[in-house]
């Protein structure tokens, strides 16, 4: 059930989101939105809870209908000298500060917002609740899933198109295989731990 959000004086408002914390290589992904009133788009949600073929959907009409829209990343490297939680902060100030037209108001998801000049609410559940959040959510998991399968492409040892670099125990019994290369978070625990082997 998405909300409606009003903010005194708020007349654009870009929602926030960020997708690939959670994985053990790849960049984390971010994607800032801000939705066009007079072209309501039908079926925003949860990215997680849609199937694929409704997120690839969404990914073009979103970037067909919204006002503006930008997706931006922190790299493996800016990860593992920054940790992800800063790195992921460092990815949505990007997001934000390269969308074509300026918000006066920044909605994430979450419940922690990095500073981005501007007023700014952190939304728990946001991706669920909140549609500039959702929409956002869409464009940052189309695009860090579409990464991860070319990926898949270069390496298909470690089957990257099937977990998206999540930690499954078919992932780590390939990383455990194959060894870690250049696309891996060293400062992630089980990758820690695989390079003490």
């Amino acid at each position: 059930m998405l909300l409606e959000f009003t903010y005194p004086n708020a007349t654009l408002i870009a929602g926030v989101d960020e997708v690939g914390r959670g994985p053990l290589c790849g960049d984390v992904v971010t994607a800032a939105v801000i939705l066009d009133p007079n072209k309501p788009i039908v079926g925003l949600t949860d990215s997680k809870k849609l199937t694929e073929k409704k997120r690839e959907q969404l990914f073009d009409i979103i970037k067909q209908n919204a006002l503006a829209w930008s997706i931006a990343r922190a790299s493996v490297d800016e990860i593992d000298k920054l940790n992800i939680l800063h790195a992921t902060m460092l990815a949505m100030q990007r997001a934000v500060a390269q969308l074509p037209i300026k918000p006066n108001f920044v909605l994430v998801d979450g419940n922690r917002c990095p500073n981005f000049g501007i007023q700014t609410q952190a939304v728990i559940k946001g991706d669920l609740l909140v549609a500039e959040i959702s929409a956002a959510s869409i464009l940052a998991k189309v695009t860090r899933d579409r990464e991860m399968i070319a990926l898949d492409q270069l390496y298909p040892q470690y089957g990257l198109a099937k977990h998206k670099g999540y930690p499954t125990k078919a992932h780590l019994a390939a990383i455990e295989k194959h060894g870690i290369n250049h696309l891996y978070r060293k400062s992630y625990a089980p990758i820690k731990k695989l390079m003490l082997l």
